[in-house]
């Protein structure tokens, strides 16, 4: 699948770009909130099942509006790495307190539930609206892969966006996982906060996490090794997430 191969659908808070091979559809809903979320919902034939779901109540609505328009069939959510926003498709449920500090930074904006009709997936092989889905865990949660559109899905990539390095060890075990996608040559990767990516997003992440750990190992607080990848990186997003990966480095 190509990732610059899609019609987009413009709505009044996101957009969708949909994606079509052979018999197969991909919606990959951009949320534009304040978190960058993604949601995925394939489809194929007269079934759909969704990764992740939107955290704020305006993109709830949205996307549970297009899905009626669009008379998609959802039978599943996949759920791994965002817990929030279980109203989506009326579910209810109860927080956390990662939901809780959301809840004081984006108030009645944000919806704090997390659905109560949850099922534990399978590692392995699991067949969901008539297509294979490999689920492989991890520390954080799971990704999914999905061989019929030669994709996976993960929490975050981001070829040209700062991410979440929690030292060195981290950083090795994103630049083994990320390798492993090449080897095993997907065309696509899914995440929770960036449109679609391919392999050579791929290739550029993990020269990003070597330098990250070079440029850590020469520097002597955070303040100098963000300074360091602000000038390596000028146009990359993700100013918080640069934040934090400093302070895993080199802790106050």
């Amino acid at each position: 699948m190509n990732k610059n191969s899609f019609k987009t659908v413009v709505l009044e808070y996101g957009l969708v770009n949909i994606y079509e091979v052979n018999d197969i559809k991909l919606y990959a809903y951009k949320t534009n909130d304040l978190m960058a979320d993604e949601v995925f919902i394939i489809e194929k034939g007269f079934e759909a099942f969704s990764i992740e779901q939107p955290c704020f109540v305006n993109n709830i609505k949205e996307l549970e509006k297009f899905i009626k328009n669009n008379g998609i069939n959802l039978v599943a959510k996949l759920i791994a790495y965002h817990g929030a926003g279980g109203s989506l498709y009326g579910s209810v449920g109860g927080g956390a307190a990662l939901i809780n500090k959301f809840i004081g930074a984006f108030k009645e904006a944000f919806d704090p539930t997390v659905d109560n009709k949850v099922f534990k997936i399978e590692d392995g092989i699991n067949y969901i609206a008539g297509l294979k889905v490999i689920i492989e865990s991890n520390i954080e949660a799971y990704d999914i892969k999905i061989p019929e559109l030669n994709c996976v899905y993960t929490h975050m990539l981001g070829h040209d966006c700062h991410s979440i390095v929690a030292g060195v060890g981290h950083a090795n075990g994103l630049i083994k996982q990320l390798s492993n996608y090449l080897d095993e040559g997907f065309d696509l990767v899914l995440t929770s906060h960036f449109t679609p990516e391919d392999q050579k997003d791929v290739k550029a992440k993990i020269a990003y996490l070597k330098e990250v750990k070079e440029i850590a190992n020469v520097c002597h607080n955070k303040e100098e090794m963000k300074k360091e990848l602000l000038a390596k990186y000028p146009e990359y997003s993700g100013l918080n997430y640069l934040d934090m990966t400093v302070g895993f480095f080199f802790h106050d």
